[in-house]
């Protein structure tokens, strides 16, 4: 970079050129072409890309696919070949997963790349010239006009009604208006109206600057060297599903040597049967299938998330977003529709009058006290609808059945305002025949239209209230043109002051008769005005938000603002849809006046304040650290470039799919498709849920495991034979698990998960207050297996075995029941409201039948007859695991104290 102190929106344009070392005709061939060598071109640089055949083999050095390799080791030597199988695609399918996510990690970057313009128009030499964008250096002079993307960050030195597009890097709603003019060395970026910044449009006007940075001293670069730095590690649900499993491989690892231990050493059973019996025992209990599980789980999440409008990048963002205590969300298009909307319309000796109707759709009604009213026939709405439909360059078009804006959004709503009354931009022309115009620039702050009408000429003005203010002379009262005197302006001022406190922007329209000579407009001709009325205008909230923000702090997530727009318009919407309550100004800070304070008042703020507004990236990276550094877990949405490196330091980012730029989407987890906040609240709602389906098939496949263990331990303790032959807990495995663990997580929401605070950060799949639940239904599985088993005995070891294998399998099926709902009865929720649990029981009880009574099934399991009253019978008793499980229900279901 060249030794520059910076700060250039501080100084004036003649001492920005002499600190660059440049001057008004630019910089010649050879200086820039000795800069560019020096420090390099226009370019944010490349990521340093790993092998994509690397990438994949990282994704195999973990413990878990170590102990599903020895598993699948194991059944090989066995000739199992179906666990082979099964377990070799989970291992493919994780470290598939593990590779597209690692590959999308910089993605990002590259999608910054592309924001870079290719081209630029440069003074060299003094004359204007057009080169590679990336050959920009440090004190060229570029030229900007209307439609160019800027390519560097530069200082303004001269502009005509020049307004730029930033909300991608600012996030503010309107277009800026730039001007040359110095500003406080203390200004934020947001408000640096004499900068214009890489990557960002030119909406109107055109300009001469000065370039101050260019490539990673850029903001765009300063922007991607802040997600270059930001790793995201194994996330919190990969940790706990990998603890888990390492956990039930340890625990099965455990119970096979003691019995084999046991076995072999106290009840001296042959060698070569234990070990065989042991490893069977191993395998069936190595959570070979949990993987496949989680993966089915979160699929089926991902599913039912995108027909909700929220589509996953990263299957384990599904548990983070159910996981999440604070949101921290954008207002322009997720809070509120991104559709500047007249609400209100003031006239001097007029009441209020309010305008009905959605967005951007030209349909509406007009009332005043309650009762509606025909606006082209009423005096005062009568020229004001004139004015708002001449007085504008902004286009309404139909598109694929619905209404959008083309143009500035402000006077976008004018020109709907005007439509909602009945009067078209084309129709009111075809009266007021337009002459010529004077378009809106930052320093006049109105735009001016000359029309000729029944061969008289009028200058219709819209713009700031206080600037048109100052350039009236009458005001209508009444319907009609009365002195605008000291009283007038003072109630204009209040009603300006209303309109501003209620977070809506004020517009004034204005009217006067022009000579019949005036056939062009200057500044001097918009004189003499008559202050016709001001409109209220705002971008709406989505009339779903204020309950999906109910909804939120029902479950226990706060909800924070954080917005680039104005501070009383961020919490004028905050108080509309219940983000903040009461003096919502004692509740609202800016990003300059957050970023003043000291580390550990910062903190204090973040945790204090709900609605921040004219953020800059830093910001909204610092506000992600600190409710991190507080233990909260942080879902933060964003759609412009300045919001990606806080999308990619929250725990879930969350960008949006019609407005969020290829920056933003790549640097999140989840992209929602119709970028509102409702489906964040959604998106929450099914991550509960997958976290609850995950705990509860892994209840289900603990006390399974615990079951047959113990079984297994008791007999070798009891003196007794071996329960089950190898073939026997292999089947086992598949009749209960094999098929009934993906069905259970199917399961579907029980509209209770959002009555609950959000889990506390760190918890584990397996719950303190649940063991009870699971050594109660695992005891209970052994007891009654080992009944059946002394009871079959004396009929021989083969029924016996028979018998306890019956047990254990129908035990482990009305289990399957139980765990349906941690908490609900399984006819609260419906018996057979889940149809692949019904199908899974179906298809169990047929491998159990098959297995017991056709001929070949029999032989290879060594399975005795049990008659038609026996089986049911083991049916009957195995029942008892299902109904202690709902009078457990039942009894945790109520009150201390009742």
């Amino acid at each position: 970079m060249m030794p520059a102190t910076g700060k250039f929106h501080a100084k004036t344009a003649e001492a920005a050129l002499k600190e660059l070392g440049s001057d008004w005709s630019g910089l010649d061939d050879a200086e820039a072409g000795r800069r560019l060598e020096k420090y390099g071109r226009n370019e944010i640089p490349e990521r340093k890309k790993e092998s994509p055949v690397i990438l994949f083999l990282k994704q195999f050095n973990s413990v878990l696919i170590y102990v599903l390799m020895a598993a699948a080791a194991i059944s090989f030597f066995f000739g199992h070949m179906i666990d082979v199988y099964v377990i070799v695609a989970v291992i493919i399918i994780n470290a598939s997963m593990g590779f597209v996510q690692e590959y999308r990690a910089g993605k990002a970057i590259d999608a910054l790349k592309r924001m870079v313009v290719p081209f630029a128009k440069v003074y060299r030499n003094g004359e204007l010239a057009q080169i590679n964008a990336a050959e920009l250096v440090q004190g060229d002079l570029i030229f900007l006009e209307e439609g160019d993307r800027v390519p560097a960050d530069a200082r303004l030195l001269e502009s005509k009604n020049l307004r730029a597009v930033e909300a991608s890097l600012t996030g503010e709603s309107f277009p800026s208006d730039k001007e040359p003019r110095p500003l406080p060395e203390n200004t934020g970026l947001a408000d640096m109206r004499n900068m214009v910044w890489l990557g960002t449009f030119i909406a109107s006007g055109r300009a001469r600057a000065v370039v101050a940075s260019t490539g990673e001293a850029t903001a765009l670069g300063s922007i991607a060297s802040d997600i270059r730095k930001m790793v995201r590690g194994r996330g919190d649900f990969e940790k706990k599903t990998g603890k888990l499993a390492l956990q039930m491989g340890a625990l099965a690892l455990i119970t096979s040597l003691a019995i084999f231990v046991f076995g072999f050493f106290l009840r001296g059973f042959e060698f070569k049967e234990l070990l065989l019996f042991t490893i069977a025992s191993l395998v069936s209990g190595i959570p070979e299938g949990l993987p496949a599980v989680l993966v089915v789980v979160l699929a089926i999440g991902a599913h039912n998330l995108a027909r909700k409008n929220a589509i996953i990048r990263r299957l384990p963002a599904i548990d983070a977003i159910g996981a999440v205590t604070t949101i921290v969300t954008d207002k322009t298009g997720t809070l509120t529709l991104n559709m500047m909307t007249v609400k209100r319309i003031l006239a001097s000796g007029e009441k209020e009058f309010r305008v009905g109707g959605s967005g951007w759709e030209p349909e509406g009604d007009f009332r005043q006290n309650g009762s509606a009213l025909a606006p082209l026939g009423h005096a005062v709405l009568g020229r004001l609808m004139r004015i708002a439909a001449v007085c504008n360059s902004a286009k309404l078009v139909r598109k694929d059945g619905r209404y959008t804006i083309i143009g500035d959004p402000t006077e976008g709503a004018l020109l709907v305002l005007a439509a909602k009354a009945g009067l078209g931009r084309e129709a009111a022309l075809a009266e007021d025949r337009l002459v010529d115009e004077l378009s809106f620039s930052s320093e006049l702050r109105f735009r001016a239209s000359l029309v000729e009408n029944k061969g008289k000429r009028f200058i219709y003005a819209a713009g700031a209230p206080e600037a048109l203010l100052e350039r009236s002379t009458s005001i209508m009262h009444r319907g009609k043109p009365v002195p605008l005197g000291k009283a007038e302006k003072e109630a204009s001022v209040q009603g300006l002051e209303s309109i501003a406190k209620n977070g809506m922007r004020a517009i004034a329209l204005c009217y006067c008769e022009a000579p019949k000579e005036t056939f062009s407009l200057s500044e001097k001709s918009v004189e003499g005005l008559v202050f016709a009325g001001m409109v209220g205008m705002a971008d709406p909230p989505r009339p779903e938000v204020k309950d999906a923000v109910a909804k939120a702090k029902k479950a226990g997530i706060r909800v924070i603002m954080a917005t680039g727009d104005h501070k009383i318009t961020a919490v004028a919407i905050a108080k509309e849809i219940g983000i903040v309550d009461g003096n919502g100004g004692a509740l609202a800070m800016t990003g300059e006046e957050l970023m003043a304070l000291p580390e550990e008042k910062f903190g204090k703020a973040v945790a204090r304040i709900s609605v921040f507004a004219r953020l800059t990236p830093r910001a909204k990276l610092r506000i992600a650290e600190a409710l991190q550094k507080q233990g909260h877990i942080v879902a933060m949405t964003g759609d412009g470039v300045n919001d990606a490196p806080a999308l990619r330091r929250a725990d879930v980012g969350i960008s949006m799919g019609i407005s969020g730029t290829d920056v933003a989407r790549e640097s999140s987890e989840i992209v929602l498709a119709d970028d509102n906040f409702a489906s964040i609240v959604n998106a929450v709602e099914e991550g509960r849920v997958v976290f609850r389906n995950v705990r509860q098939t892994s209840y289900f496949l603990i006390t399974t495991n615990f079951a047959e263990g113990g079984l297994i331990l008791s007999t070798l303790a009891l003196g007794f034979p071996l329960p089950l032959l190898p073939t026997q807990i292999l089947w086992l495995n598949l009749v209960t698990a094999g098929v009934s663990d993906v069905a259970l997580a199917t399961e579907k929401g029980h509209n209770d998960v959002l009555d609950e605070p959000p889990r506390k950060q760190g918890a584990g799949i397996i719950s303190r207050n649940h063991i009870f639940l699971l050594a109660m239904v695992a005891c209970i599985m052994v007891v009654a297996a080992l009944g059946v088993f002394w009871h079959f005995l004396q009929d021989g070891i083969d029924k016996a075995r028979t018998g306890a294998f019956l047990m254990i399998a129908f035990c482990e099926l009305f289990n399957l029941l139980n765990m349906r709902s941690l908490k609900k009865s399984l006819f609260e929720i419906g018996p057979f409201s889940n149809r692949y649990i019904v199908l899974s029981l179906i298809a169990s009880i047929a491998l159990v039948v098959m297995a017991l009574y056709l001929g070949f099934f029999q032989e290879v399991f060594r399975f005795a007859g049990i008659s038609f009253y026996e089986f049911l019978g083991i049916a009957a008793i195995s029942s008892s695991v299902f109904w202690a499980g709902e009078i457990y229900k039942r009894m945790a279901a109520k009150p201390a104290g009742a």
